[in-house]
């Protein structure tokens, strides 16, 4: 007879905390179980598969977002002394871009480029973005198929010709765009080094280089409003970008919008739940707090990297200088400290300051743009489609472990005139 302190023998043991579980398909299809496991039992956690601590409580992250460094790219001359001078182009490209800069130089930036996604900007977007969204669904129903990949039909052309179309260059471009920026995206969001991606990686970065490069060449003797016009001609102060830093950062707003995901994330979890899709069926009027809600629930940015800017200790945990740090923000907003009940989707949920566009000065520019989007896309399937329904088809993760969607969301659809 075993003693009362025995495991049954069928009990597996837990796998050890670490994002490396991530890797596994069946924890990147639900990686909230794992992310709860680290906040529960050690929430500023090292991890030493991947060499750096791991945060998931939601003040922790905010301070780690907050405080800590994002200038962690390391620069072209330092892959020049490792013997890898294939890798110099892409971080000559990334040392530019505002994602990967502290002040001052984020400052600047963020200060000549901001004007282009002010929440009044993106307001007067609103009819044309409806506009598109009807187009599209108007090419599904002429199909008249009764089943439609939303990623593929609806929730990557959409934020796709938006952008192009905010950035000011021809919309017929977009595929070749969202192409560039997914390969780009793929190396954005995972923090396991695979060579095998290097060689898309490097053709995506010439690519998107070279057509930028193109598109201010022709602004200068052909001006076309929009994003690239608005980089070249802002000014504070006397200082203007230079074309290096225009290329990057017209590369980093496009693949940003296109990796939402917040469309097929959000229609996937309505669609699990659909006590809460049928409220918003009958209260269209409640989308900009459900759009919200959508964001926290299954934020399509699940986790960004930082550098301890000094030693310091965060939860009880002393961090040297120069030590990476990984903000979960989904695990930020499923605590429980911070959301009541937080694996629960409630499209009325009061207090909603989630994470998913990060936090302080690094919070994403291009959310006023996301969030209209999101609120014209939700509205419009679910006006022009009474009835939208998952299938059996199975559902793929992509295998970016920071940047949470689909590889495609079939459903099964029926009409309203």
């Amino acid at each position: 007879m075993q003693p009362p302190s025995a495991s049954p023998p069928d009990k597996k043991p837990e796998p050890p905390l670490s994002l490396y579980h991530l890797l596994d398909p069946e924890v990147l299809a639900n990686p909230y179980p794992l992310y709860h496991r680290l906040r529960a039992h050690d929430p500023v956690h090292w991890d030493p598969y991947l060499h750096a601590w791991v945060v998931t409580r939601y003040e922790d992250v905010i301070t780690v977002l907050h405080r800590f460094s994002a200038e962690r790219t390391p620069s072209p001359e330092y892959f020049e002394m490792l013997g890898a001078p294939e890798v110099s182009p892409i971080a000559k490209l990334m040392v530019k871009q505002m994602l990967f800069m502290d002040p001052p130089s984020h400052t600047r930036l963020r200060k000549l480029a901001g004007s282009a996604f002010t929440p009044a900007r993106v307001r007067v977007l609103r009819d044309h973005i409806q506009a598109i969204a009807a187009r599209l669904i108007d090419d599904i129903r002429a199909r008249n198929t009764g089943r439609i990949d939303l990623l593929a039909d609806f929730a990557e052309p959409l934020p796709a010709i938006v952008t192009a179309e905010m950035l000011g260059v021809p919309v017929e471009d977009h595929i070749k765009l969202k192409n560039w920026s997914v390969t780009f995206a793929e190396m954005l969001g995972n923090f396991q080094h695979n060579p095998d991606r290097l060689g898309g990686v490097l053709v995506a970065v010439e690519g998107l280089s070279n057509y930028f490069r193109d598109a201010i060449e022709q602004q200068r003797t052909k001006p076309r409003e929009g994003l690239i016009n608005a980089f070249m001609t802002a000014e504070v102060d006397g200082d203007r970008l230079s074309e290096e830093e225009i290329v990057a950062n017209c590369i980093v707003t496009m693949v940003g919008g296109l990796e939402t995901n917040l469309i097929t994330n959000g229609m996937l979890s309505l669609l699990r739940n659909p006590a809460e899709l049928a409220r918003l069926r009958a209260d269209p009027g409640m989308i900009n707090i459900a759009v919200e809600e959508l964001l926290r629930y299954e934020s399509p940015s699940q986790l960004t990297a930082r550098l301890a800017p000094e030693d310091t200790v965060l939860g009880g945990k002393p961090i040297r200088k120069r030590q990476a740090v990984i903000a979960v923000m989904a695990a930020g907003n499923r605590d429980p400290e911070r959301f009541a009940d937080p694996d629960r989707l409630d499209l009325t949920r009061p207090d909603n300051r989630h994470l998913a566009f990060g936090w302080a000065a690094h919070f994403c520019f291009g959310a006023p743009l996301a969030r209209l989007e999101g609120q014209i896309a939700f509205n419009s399937l679910l006006n022009r489609f009474p009835v939208l329904e998952l299938t059996d088809e199975p559902l793929v993760w992509r295998e970016n472990l920071g940047l949470r969607g689909l590889k495609s969301l079939t459903l099964s659809y029926q009409t309203r005139q």
